[in-house]
């Protein structure tokens, strides 16, 4: 038992050491590792929020202990890869691919779950870095921005602490966005379409991909590799024995699995609604207003569609991010996951709007103290009265881009004469 737990302590630090030479070779990558100063300070900093994470690893938390385990045992029982064939859980088939390979290798499943967050991690606080990058070119604040995204409480928590995985889905996310707004389309649809493949809540944001068509940054010729590459995800489990047409359409078959409550500890509107007589009504209400916000949000970028910007298309993002999981039924806690991190990239961004990341931040701690402590640590209509005012920021935002794109416009009908 001894030396089970010494070969699991020294495959985790090796692991750890590589994850953490990746971020160094992305930092060097990126140009923000200029002088020795930045070089050390970037190492300890890793150091620190590498070890911090392997303090937690050992803590499970009911998620691990009631599906997470239980499905690499089933994996185990099974045969491995061979038992992909089975329905199983309610994550998509690219995360269960990592539970099969966890489920035959000689070590504790639950380091390997929280390993692989942590690359998640580090590859997020790169993709942070590369999207500030559109907006400033200062290396402090970009190595800044990284090591806030490693640091920022509920990425600790989601990967350390709860061993979840949402960072596996937003870091593609991110750099899709990333990747339209730098002129390269077609990867940044592969990286939309993977993002999606990893998790279902990736839909929150993909509307900026309609804003993208749009403003002429894609084309629908683009579109075409998006349910190529999601279907390269998941026929490595089709060629293991699962059902083609059940495997394309797992999302549709999991979305009964997310719950009948209103609100699961989430800041959405239903924690300032708490008591609703016809649940099924409301539930149907606030999915057409939440279609409808979307809507709007497009009809207004296509109206100002010349006009769109970075800042624009960044306000955009977290207004889908915000707003459509705060209209929606059903929320968890951990699904303003991709809202912490675009309000972080916001607050980099633009300074101005560092207040926005500190209220996204708050609302969503709330959600992750109500279950990883079972208990409130204040009532999470706190949360969503401060998801409202970082709608009304991140509307300002856009109203105040769409106003610098308006200005831009005209001096550009109007050059001046030398």
């Amino acid at each position: 038992m001894i030396t089970e737990m010494t070969s699991d302590f020294i495959v985790v630090i090796a692991v750890l050491v590589l994850e953490g030479l990746l971020g160094l070779f992305l930092l060097w990558r990126s140009g923000v590792l200029k002088n020795r100063a930045a070089w050390l300070v970037s190492v300890l900093l890793l150091v620190l929020a590498l070890g911090a994470r392997a303090y937690l690893f050992d803590y499970e938390t009911l998620d691990y202990i009631n599906f997470l385990s239980r499905w690499v045992e089933f994996f185990r029982q099974y045969g491995g890869f061979r038992a992909m064939r089975y329905p199983l859980g309610n994550y998509n088939i690219p995360y269960l691919y990592f539970l099969a390979l966890f489920s035959i290798l000689p070590m504790d499943d639950l380091y390997l779950i929280k390993l692989l967050s942590t690359l998640s991690d580090v590859l997020l606080a790169w993709s942070v870095l590369l999207l500030c990058s559109r907006f400033t070119g200062s290396r402090p604040r970009l190595l800044a921005v990284f090591f806030t995204t490693l640091f920022l409480p509920t990425v600790y928590l989601n990967s350390a602490v709860w061993g979840q995985c949402d960072s596996l889905y937003v870091a593609p996310l991110l750099l899709g966005i990333y990747c339209a707004l730098s002129n390269r389309p077609w990867t940044s649809v592969i990286l939309a379409a993977v993002a999606f493949g990893f998790k279902l809540q990736a839909v929150f944001i993909l509307p900026i991909y309609a804003v993208f068509l749009m403003t002429g940054k894609l084309k629908w010729k683009h579109l075409v590799v998006f349910p190529a590459t999601y279907l390269v995800l998941v026929l490595p489990a089709v060629f293991l024995g699962r059902p083609l047409w059940e495997t394309v359409t797992l999302y549709f078959s999991q979305t009964g699995s997310i719950g009948s409550g209103l609100n699961y500890n989430s800041p959405s509107v239903f924690a300032l609604f708490t008591k609703v007589k016809d649940p099924s009504l409301a539930a149907t209400v606030a999915i057409v207003l939440a279609f409808f916000y979307m809507l709007n949000l497009l009809a207004v970028t296509w109206v100002n569609r010349k006009k769109t910007n970075d800042r624009a298309y960044l306000a955009l993002c977290l207004l889908f991010a915000i707003g459509i999981p705060f209209l929606l039924p059903h929320m968890h806690e951990r699904y303003f996951y991709g809202a912490d991190i675009l309000s972080l990239v916001l607050a980099f961004s633009i300074p101005v709007y560092f207040p926005m990341a500190l209220l996204v931040q708050f609302a969503s701690l709330l959600g992750y103290h109500a279950y990883l402590r079972m208990r409130y640590l204040l009532l999470m209509n706190n949360g969503a009265a401060a998801l409202i005012t970082a709608l009304a920021l991140s509307l300002l935002c856009l109203l105040g881009a769409l106003q610098v794109g308006r200005s831009k416009g005209r001096r550009s009908r109007y050059p001046s004469r030398k």
